[in-house]
């Protein structure tokens, strides 16, 4: 039976075990498809904060293994005409969630996944030094699906257990922590909705854990 309660004490979220999570950084729901882009954390960082973002790859089209190609360095630049002005950029997140809700990890939550670029939160600049970065596939003027919302409100769910200095007041959007330089997740993204799904899976109003799916699934 699956576990899901506010103290963070309890030892499995969702079907994740949270003292495994913290060890290790892997999301035994998710599946794993690693990037080579990330480096180590400040040692003195403390993880406290969620960054949602948005991606899709050409734009505003979505499927396919594309995003998984750019965040491993293996785009093909032939393949688009928009692939050759980003084949050469070395970025990632720690997650992606797909739009039937599927959780991608390419990075361990416990090292710095370079997701955010220059960026400042309450003060503090290089947000990547002391957060996590989900990717949802998605692009600002679309409406995200249900599934995605879910997702996202488990994973934050799970996330928050192991680091408990992500409240909820320290989840925000790249456009938040990067003004004027980035507008994700876009007006599309309904906060509203994420934080209803998010309050339910905090009280225990689901029991699914993360999906994972193939890459062309």
């Amino acid at each position: 039976m699956l576990h899901s309660a506010s103290d963070h004490s309890v030892a499995t979220v969702y079907g994740e075990n949270i003292e495994t999570l913290r060890k290790t950084g892997r999301l035994s729901s998710a599946r794993w498809c690693p990037s080579p882009n990330y480096g180590s954390r400040p040692e003195d960082a403390t993880i406290s904060l969620l960054v949602v973002h948005n991606i899709s790859l050409p734009p505003g089209q979505f499927g396919g293994r594309y995003i998984e190609d750019f965040f491993t360095n293996c785009l093909n630049p032939a393949e688009h005409p928009y692939f050759s002005t980003i084949a050469e950029m070395r970025v990632s997140a720690h997650a992606l969630i797909r739009r039937d809700g599927a959780v991608v990890q390419f990075v361990s939550l416990l090292e710095r996944a370079w997701h955010a670029g220059r960026s400042c939160f309450e003060g503090v600049e290089e947000c990547n030094d002391f957060s996590i970065g989900i990717e949802l596939e998605g692009a600002d003027d679309v409406p995200y699906t249900a599934e995605q919302y879910r997702s996202l409100a488990v994973l934050t769910k799970v996330i928050s257990s192991a680091w408990p200095a992500i409240t909820n007041d320290r989840i925000t959007g790249h456009c938040d922590i990067a003004p004027g330089r980035k507008t994700d997740p876009g007006p599309a993204f309904d906060w509203h909705s994420f934080r209803a799904s998010l309050q339910a899976a905090q009280s225990g109003g689901h029991c699914e854990k993360l999906a994972h799916r193939g890459p062309s699934e």
